[in-house]
């Protein structure tokens, strides 16, 4: 049995390199294609898509997942699931989260990669219980790092406990391209003789190091790698598909996948590429490599998110200072694996730091609710000081922080009965209210300028 592929250019290829930023109709031009390809999954949902959808392209999220389902007959659609966060940016309430997950599945996704930012594994339990009640392929995600904290026996440890939550797959998420090849050898290694369960594993091409990193790991043992079809691979995307198919054939590895097929496919994403690169939403800085990444620690969308951030205020010259104040931030935190919500809040800090020339003088709200615990536990301890110095004495929680949110779903569904039409409309207004509103409106009065100025409490 050959080595199992997952397709991510229709998800992750796009969100690394160009913000997420394609189309539904451009994405249907090749999901046949890749459909008749031979993958184990395509990566079509999730992460930062639903936000993209609903804030730049004036389309709805839900209607794209099921129009891909119409078009994929043969092959599992996959999605990426932030725990508790669900795909926004704070913790929901658990009715939210299952109602989320038992519409994801209805309009069809087949896989759900559930992880935490923290590996608070409380803020997985929720995402786990519901994918498995609903009839959902469940795989938990290891969100991979490099710290004091983070050794293999810690990922050994995790997945342990993941495989008795009761997920039927696991991933190795090194969101930053920091997994180095012999550590891949041996994380692997290691996890197939402590756990029984499918292992696969997500890079991404930053550091220049990920095909070293993924051959290792396959011959290692792992089960299934996460590609990108070649217009969408590389630099801060993952490695190319058509470069493993061709590498690993004939050989006892081999991913059997139709060549004719992803060539008929990578044709039409080149124009789509291309369009991209000349409208400048992908900056030609995402196609290369930086292996300082291996030092700073930092994922492809969260490079392009600050590259924008920075070019927004005019100071593209304080990139390097930025990058070099990442890990820093990143310490002073307690270790955080740099990946959605934590990559944006600890990016958007070290920015602040930087710009403003004083570290911490600014403090964005997110950052004071996860020193008050509201995202989880924290890998390693704070600092002390830097913690007094943004939240003083104030009280650390101790408990899931979900606990302590009440039911939401039926709340918003009376309090935006006038602009729903489905209980799909409803989570998208509890995940990105404000958003949500201003879409849904425009939605309702196609023909209307719609102003919508809302204050969300």
């Amino acid at each position: 049995m050959g080595v199992k592929i997952v397709e991510t250019s229709l998800r992750d290829g796009h969100q690394s390199l160009f913000a997420t930023r394609m189309t539904t109709e451009e994405i249907l031009s090749v999901v046949e294609e890749l459909d008749n390809a031979g993958y184990y999954a395509l990566e079509v949902w999730g992460g930062a898509t639903f936000d993209s959808c609903i804030s730049f392209l004036n389309e709805d999220p839900w209607e794209r997942l099921r129009l891909i389902k119409s078009k994929c007959k043969n092959t599992k659609l996959q999605m990426l699931f932030r725990g508790q966060n669900i795909l926004g940016y704070r913790h929901y309430a658990d009715d939210v989260v299952d109602k989320f997950v038992e519409l994801s599945l209805k309009n069809g996704i087949d896989v759900i990669r559930i992880f935490d930012a923290l590996n608070d594994v409380r803020n997985l339990r929720q995402a786990v219980e519901s994918t498995k009640r609903h009839g959902g392929e469940c795989q938990i995600a290891l969100s991979y790092t490099t710290s004091p904290i983070h050794t293999v026996d810690y990922y050994v440890n995790l997945a342990k406990e993941i495989e008795q939550m009761g997920a039927d797959s696991i991933c190795i998420k090194d969101m930053a391209g920091v997994l180095l090849p012999k550590d891949a050898y041996e994380l692997v290694s290691r996890l197939k003789a402590a756990v029984k369960l499918p292992i696969e594993l997500h890079g991404h091409c930053t550091g220049g190091i990920m095909e070293m990193t993924y051959r290792k790991a396959i011959e290692a043992g792992i089960d299934i790698i996460d590609t990108a079809l070649s217009p969408l691979s590389g630099g801060t995307s993952q490695p190319s598909t058509e470069a493993f198919q061709y590498s690993l054939e004939g050989t006892e590895y081999d991913p059997g996948l139709d060549v004719k097929a992803l060539n008929r496919a990578a044709e039409k994403l080149t124009k789509i590429k291309d369009k991209y690169l000349s409208n400048g939403l992908l900056n030609p800085k995402a196609l290369s490599y930086n292996p300082n990444i291996l030092k700073y620690q930092v994922p492809g969308g969260m490079l392009s998110n600050l590259m924008n951030q920075l070019k927004d205020q005019g100071a593209m010259d304080k990139y390097e200072a930025v990058l070099n104040e990442v890990p820093k931030v990143r310490k002073d935190m307690g270790y955080p694996p740099l990946v959605t919500p934590l990559s944006q809040m600890v990016g958007t800090q070290a920015v602040m730091n930087v710009l403003t020339g004083e570290r911490y003088k600014m403090v964005p709200k997110e950052i004071k609710e996860y020193l008050h615990g509201f995202y989880g536990k924290s890998p390693a301890p704070v600092n002390e000081e830097v913690k007094k110095k943004i939240i003083g004495d104030d009280e650390v929680i101790t408990y899931r922080p979900a606990d302590k949110i009440n039911p939401q779903f039926e709340e918003f569904k009376e309090k935006y009965k006038d602009l729903i039409r489905s209980d799909e409309d409803v989570l998208t207004c509890a995940l990105f209210e404000a958003k949500a509103v201003k879409f849904l409106t425009k939605r309702n009065n196609p023909n209307e300028i719609v102003e919508v100025n809302l204050i969300v409490g």
